[in-house]
């Protein structure tokens, strides 16, 4: 197979692939940290910053509002929202805060999420109960666990104390898909309210936050969408919104949910200004073609970097639509921080980027796909490894 085709894509794949500035000399199997930007959209958001550089009164006072206003109308349309329940913020970690914050715990409450959830989210559950007195219940979730199971396995730990249960849309170490729909019924049978982490569904997924029925949903841009590096959405229920509160206050305090989180002083808001660009601009792709391409070659990698490292087909699986998927890794080879920070400068110095969670002592390679990457990349990446591995 040519390394400079892509065949999953089709003919057009080297004029799509040139949409994005990233080195071509590196094999780009990252896409689900920290997503990547394409050309035009740096270059519109670039415009901004120079708006706002030649006449800074003419900007915070006059233009930029209206445009923040602009650009959350365009965002909550794709996700089938009301702008009225959008408001932009830095990235999911920085919405769970803003959400945390808002939540009239006391000692004796309990919150409840899984064994799958994001760190940055994790330690931010840990600072609640710490200084609120609430006590954190985690549920150990099977990856293999079907949709009923892990339904079942909450609704075991939820009891009257149950105020907050936290649960992922697409988890970040274990590339699963949960159920949110049915978790956010089950939270608001015992009164509890629910907070779904969908940090990776936008742009991988279709997504119609409404219909979840979450009391908050938080996702980022700056992943699949492929929008400027500090772009992400909270989505709040009406009934929470005159809690809602910015973690910094500022002169759009007294204007409530959304309008107080636009107002961020002198912050440079470029990248929510030029986040709708991006969404054009993959929708020019088509998102049908985009989401069943990415979901394709992440398939087609994780089964051909699992062949190549010898990892039985068993140990694999993937759930329908996600553009991630996980290859468990031999036992040892990158079970401690230390091992897998060792294999990673070696994949690093063969040209290869990609992340390395760690799940219950395991090592594992999580595999993004965008329609920038190729098959040669991945089996660049299972070649690199396996060359670790003997050597």
């Amino acid at each position: 197979m040519s390394t400079a085709s892509n065949p999953l894509w089709g003919e057009d794949w080297a004029e799509v692939r040139r949409l994005w500035m990233l080195d071509p000399d590196v094999a780009h199997c990252n896409h689900g940290s920290f997503g990547a930007v394409p050309a035009p959209v740096l270059a519109a958001q670039e415009e901004l910053r120079r708006r706002m550089a030649t006449n800074p009164m003419r900007w915070f006072s006059r233009e930029m509002p209206d445009l923040v206003v602009e650009a959350r109308a365009e965002v909550a349309q794709f996700l089938a929202a009301k702008p009225r329940d959008v408001a932009f913020v830095s990235n999911v970690s920085a919405g769970v805060s803003a959400v945390l914050q808002a939540l009239p715990l006391a000692p004796g409450d309990e919150v409840l999420s899984t064994d799958h959830a994001y760190g940055a989210v994790s330690l931010a559950l840990d600072r609640l109960c710490a200084r609120t007195g609430a006590t954190r219940v985690t549920a150990e979730v099977p990856v293999t666990s079907p949709d009923a199971e892990i339904v079942a396995t909450l609704a075991g730990l939820c009891s009257d104390r149950t105020r907050l249960v936290v649960i992922d849309q697409v988890t970040s170490p274990t590339a699963r898909r949960f159920p949110i729909e049915a978790v956010a019924r089950l939270a608001h049978s015992v009164n509890a309210a629910v907070l779904v982490d969908g940090a990776h569904a936008p742009g991988m997924l279709e997504v119609n936050v409404p219909q979840i029925g979450a009391d908050f949903w938080l996702g980022n841009l700056h992943k699949w969408p492929c929008a400027p590096a500090g772009t992400g959405v909270l989505w709040v229920a009406p009934e929470w919104q005159d809690r809602m509160l910015p973690l910094v206050v500022s002169h759009g305090d007294r204007d409530g949910f959304p309008v107080s989180f636009d107002h961020v002083g002198t912050n440079d808001l470029s990248a929510w200004l030029a986040a709708p660009l991006a969404l054009r601009l993959l929708g020019s792709l088509g998102w049908d073609r985009v989401r069943a391409h990415n979901e394709a070659l992440v398939r087609w990698a994780q089964s051909t970097v699992a062949e190549i490292l010898g990892i039985p087909s068993a140990e694999l699986r993937h759930d329908r639509g996600l553009s991630l998927a996980i290859v468990p890794l031999p036992i040892g080879l990158a079970d401690t921080r230390d091992a897998a920070r060792a294999l990673q400068r070696h994949l690093t110095d063969t040209g290869v980027e990609l992340a390395m969670p760690s799940w219950r002592g395991r090592g594992s390679v999580r595999l993004s796909a965008h329609v920038y990457n190729r098959p040669a990349d991945y089996e660049r990446l299972a070649i690199g490894i396996r060359d670790f591995m003997v050597g």
